[in-house]
């Protein structure tokens, strides 16, 4: 062939006018450089983002298992403090019954004691009443005798009287 598709210097060297070959050549010597050179610094980039997001996902378990933990301590906290608030309810409720029980018997006391006191201010103001009432009769009856006495009194009833008294008198034994 006269006319070949590439040209030759020196018999070893030449020109491949074959665009196709070599911009295949072309191309398998860039990506070898570039596997070469690059591939390292990727696989090491690749390799440190492997391990950051391997890092990342142990942070985030961790995270979430402490989330997790403090979680059930609420959880527990929780439970604990409806309980607490369950006894003191209840605690409440007996000690309401309690003081409601012992109102009712205080009241109940000072119901009886204050009949009692009306009882005997009754009986206090009765006996004043007729105290007043006997003190009234017998000044009623006192003055009566005087003004008979001084309208009726001669000296036969005068004797008569003190002898009827000296009877009494003399007649009297102290039990």
């Amino acid at each position: 062939m006269l006319f070949s598709t590439s040209l030759m210097f020196a018999g070893h060297f030449g020109f491949n006018t074959n665009i196709l070959e070599t911009n295949v050549l072309n191309l398998a010597v860039v990506l070898a450089i570039v596997i070469t050179y690059v591939g390292d610094a990727l696989r090491g980039l690749l390799a440190n983002r492997k391990q950051t997001i391997l890092n990342n996902f142990r942070e985030a378990d961790q995270r979430a298992s402490e989330a997790q933990e403090r979680l059930n301590q609420a959880r527990l906290q929780l439970e604990k403090a409806k309980t607490k608030a369950d006894e003191i309810s209840q605690q409440a409720i007996f000690t309401v019954d309690q003081e409601k029980k012992q109102i009712i018997s205080q009241t109940q006391e000072d119901i009886k004691r204050l009949s009692i006191l009306q009882q005997e201010t009754l009986k206090f103001e009765q006996q004043k009443a007729q105290n007043e009432l006997a003190q009234k009769l017998v000044r009623l009856a006192l003055h009566q005798v005087r003004e008979k006495l001084t309208q009726r009194l001669n000296s036969s009833i005068h004797t008569a009287v003190n002898h009827f008294q000296i009877v009494l008198f003399t007649n009297y034994k102290p039990n």
